[in-house]
């Protein structure tokens, strides 16, 4: 029974540490996610809050709320920095949206599912606030949008 006990032990702890690395690297780059976006987004008169964040090797999908408004972000990872490539709402929970930006069909479905997991967590209201954001924005090179409204 002793030997069985600290199989188990021994097992439970070989996972833990394979587990770790990757569990670091995931709070890394979901501190570098969100500083990147408070240093583009948030305004004194209009904070942000970003989270969840949801990593999959170089893509990353960001809830973020500011005001009454909200939406996702989809990020990739340029090099070594995490660059935004677009804004929009629901669409970054859907598979089929995610392939349309560029997900493999394997890479689509997982996150999807992920960034669903990981707002059932949530507040609703919070939820919807996300979903609320209409229609896709695109980023350019430096992570920021085109002018809204020609201004």
């Amino acid at each position: 029974m002793r030997t069985m006990l600290s199989l188990i032990s021994a097992i439970a702890f070989g996972a833990a540490v394979a587990c770790f690395p990757a569990l670091a690297e995931d709070a890394v780059d979901a501190t570098a996610i969100r500083h990147l976006m408070m240093a583009t987004f948030d305004k004194p008169e209009a904070p942000l809050t970003v989270g969840p964040i949801t990593v999959a090797g170089d893509v990353a999908v960001a809830g973020w709320a500011q005001g009454e408004t909200g939406g996702r972000a989809l990020l990739r990872r340029k090099d070594a920095a995490w660059a935004l490539a677009l804004c929009s709402g629901d669409a970054l929970r859907e598979a089929k949206a995610l392939r349309h930006f560029g997900l493999t069909p394997a890479e689509a479905e997982a996150m999807a599912r992920a960034v669903v997991e990981a707002e059932a967590r949530l507040d609703p209201a919070l939820v919807a606030r996300f979903s609320a954001f209409d229609g896709v924005v695109m980023m350019d090179e430096q992570g920021h949008h085109p002018p809204a409204h020609g201004g």
